[in-house]
């Protein structure tokens, strides 16, 4: 018999034909509104901080120890995230969705407003940069629950056929973060003077983006808990045995946990390479001035709002895996070919590397609007936000290191084309993650009991981290 051969999940729960309620729509936007202040928080750092990055480092360091220190600030952070995962991930499954959403978002409101308030290298030495990095890493582990809750939140309260869409509609919170880090940065430079250690915006300025973030990150819990309900998904799971967490690390689960974890690892690699290392190259070797380059990744990230939208229904109707292979063969391929036109300076003018910078991060940045929608559907109800927020995070540990990779090629390449040789590793991981894995599109997250596999046995013994039940008059057959 051919189901003997391939696992099929089916509906069951007649969502497809469902619409979205307005509790699902709050939670949608909770869900996007949480991940702009989450990454509005996170590129702090990068961007408003790297004009003021003396005011952390002890004067006359070398470029390379520059360079290695701004990148363990922002690698604290994403350190931090897996941590946060993995508290807020079993809490959340616990205990609900909602409240640890609540409980994140105030976490790294305070502690944002706190390093806001740090004194620099000429006031306390070297506790400077270590007190900033040890908050961005509790920063990071309060992040680490935002995501971790909320976007399982909305995504169970959404209808099956629109999941690909909302998924990808709570991702544009990443790249709209982003150009708002940019434009309020790019405004600021314009109205304070910044440069040496003691011009203004080296001394206060920068602070400012920081209170900001801190604000509106408590802001939104106020508008969060006055607005969003608990998920119905969550509420009804009768939750026995063991932690979610432990779960989780068990027979299907796990290996479900780990095909994603290689998935993400290949994201996280090529993304490096864009987000962190590719602003430097431009500034380097493109030699774009640094409001050139701001605005280059301004329109770039504008510009994946979109293109984030366009891969939601894209991979709505061809299907998740589908989509992520392609992506694969392009992060691997096109990528490299598009990050060696810049850094060669085989291109050269404000317009051409603009062009060419914009296409390099459609190309390897747009793999993340599918991300979130993806990895919820890979994990049942009792274990989903500790899956989704593990498999989304912990996969950031070994590419956070970067820039010592980049530090070890150097020994046989110049620097300016070691991105090239990761970016066609993170295509080459996010393939394979993607082709060992299983579609998700049609699975249903009401329940484990809800999902039926034609050949349960078979789906048991797949990579689905999803539960199955077996048709009633199925079981009795067997059991004759």
């Amino acid at each position: 018999m051919e189901s003997s051969n391939k696992a099929m999940t089916t509906l069951t729960t007649g969502d497809v034909d469902k619409k979205m309620s307005p509790q699902g729509r709050k939670a949608m936007f909770g869900a996007q509104g949480g991940l702009f202040v989450d990454m509005f928080d996170v590129y702090l750092p990068i961007i408003v901080m790297a004009p003021a990055a003396i005011y952390f480092q002890a004067t006359g360091i070398s470029d390379s120890a520059s360079r290695i220190l701004t990148a363990v600030v922002f690698v604290a952070t994403m350190l931090g995230r897996p941590l946060g995962a993995l508290i807020f991930g079993n809490l959340s499954d616990r205990t609900g969705r909602r409240r640890t959403t609540l409980i994140s978002l105030i976490g790294f409101g305070f502690t944002t407003l706190l390093i806001a308030s740090l004194p620099g290298n000429e006031q306390i030495g070297v506790w400077a940069i270590i007190l900033l990095i040890t908050l961005r890493f509790v920063d990071g582990v309060f992040l680490g629950g935002q995501y971790t809750a909320s976007a399982p939140l909305a995504l169970e309260t959404s209808p099956h056929h629109k999941r690909g869409l909302i998924g990808s509609f709570i991702m544009t919170g990443f790249p709209l973060a982003y150009c708002a880090t940019g434009l309020i940065t790019f405004g600021l430079l314009q109205i304070i003077p910044a440069g040496s250690l003691h011009s203004p915006y080296v001394q206060w300025g920068w602070r400012l983006p920081f209170v900001l973030g801190g604000l509106m990150a408590l802001v939104f819990a106020w508008w969060y808990a006055r607005n969003v309900k608990e998920s119905a998904v969550w509420e009804k799971t009768v939750r026995t045995g063991p932690s979610p967490i432990v779960q989780l690390f068990r027979g299907s689960n796990l290996r479900g946990f780990l095909q994603v974890f290689l998935l993400m690892s290949g994201n996280y690699m090529s993304f490096n390479m864009v987000g962190a290392v590719l602003p430097g190259v431009l500034k380097q070797y493109a030699g774009l001035k640094d409001t050139e380059v701001t605005m280059v990744m301004i329109i770039a990230y504008a510009l994946l709002a979109l293109t984030y939208l366009g891969a939601g229904l894209f991979s709505q109707r061809a299907g998740r895996r589908p989509f992520f292979m392609i992506q694969g063969v392009m992060t691997a391929t096109v990528a490299p070919v598009l990050y060696w036109l810049v850094a060669s300076k085989t291109v050269t003018g404000l317009p051409a590397v603009g062009l060419v910078t914009v296409a390099l991060i459609l190309v390897v940045v747009t793999t993340w609007g599918v991300v979130t929608t993806y990895i919820i559907e890979r994990f049942h109800t009792g274990v989903r936000s500790s899956g989704y927020g593990l498999g989304y995070s912990l996969a950031v540990v070994i590419p956070s290191f970067y820039a010592f990779y980049q530090a070890g090629l150097t020994s046989f390449m110049p620097f300016e084309y070691t991105p090239l040789v990761l970016l066609v590793l993170g295509g080459i991981l996010l393939f394979v993650g993607a082709a060992i894995g299983p579609e998700t599109k049609d699975v249903d997250l009401a329940s484990g009991a809800e999902v039926k596999a034609v050949d349960g046995d078979a789906l048991a013994g797949s990579l689905v981290g999803v539960p199955y039940a077996h048709d009633k008059n199925d079981s009795e057959k067997k059991g004759k």
